[in-house]
C-alpha cells in the first residue's frame, strides 16, 4: 500500500491509525532517512494509545522506551546506534513480544530473518510531502486497510 502524507498532520494520523488496530505480538519496522518521519509517527501512536499528549522521548539513546496503556503495552525501539545485529538479543525484543507490540525504528539492524511477519512501513521524500511504503504479511491484510488515509497513492 501506498499513502501521500501531504503534511506532519497526515503523518501524525497515520500513527493514531495504527494505534488503532495494533495489538500484542505485533512488530511493526518504521523504516526511511534520517528526518523522515519515523518519530512522528510513532510519537502519534503512541499519544493516540495513551489518549493523552503524553512527553514521548526518543528512543536514541536508551534504544528502549516501554509504555503501559489501559489494554496494551508497547515497547518502542530505535536502533539505530547498533553496530552489529547480535546487539539486539541484548535488548529483550523478542521476548517484550510475548507480552507488547513493538514499534521498532531502523529495523534494516534487526538480525536477518528476525520477525518476519512484521508490518513495514517506510518514510519517504517526495514533492507532496511523504510517502509511506507499506508492506504486510497476510496477517496484517484485513488491518492494513484500516491504515489507509483514503489516498492510495
Amino acid at each position: 500500500m501506498r499513502l501521500t502524507l501531504t503534511d506532519e498532520g497526515a503523518t501524525k494520523a497515520l500513527g493514531a491509525r495504527l494505534a488503532g488496530v495494533l495489538r500484542t505480538g505485533d512488530v511493526v519496522g518504521l523504516e526511511g532517512d534520517l528526518g523522515a518521519g519515523k518519530s512522528t509517527l510513532a510519537r502519534a501512536c503512541l499519544r493516540a494509545l495513551a489518549d493523552a499528549p503524553i512527553e514521548v522521548p526518543s528512543p536514541t539513546f536508551t534504544l528502549v522506551q516501554a509504555y503501559r496503556f489501559a489494554h496494551l503495552d508497547v515497547w518502542h525501539a530505535d536502533l539505530y546506534r547498533l553496530t552489529a545485529p547480535t546487539e539486539v538479543d541484548e535488548l529483550g525484543l523478542e521476548e517484550a513480544r510475548e507480552q507488547a507490540a513493538l514499534l521498532i525504528e531502523w529495523p534494516d539492524r534487526l538480525p536477518q530473518g528476525l520477525f518476519p511477519d512484521r508490518l513495514t512501513i517506510r518514510l519517504e521524500w517526495q514533492a507532496e510531502g511523504r510517502l509511506a511504503l507499506m508492506a504486510a504479511p497476510s496477517a496484517w491484510q484485513e488491518r492494513l486497510s484500516a491504515l489507509s488515509l483514503g489516498d492510495k497513492a
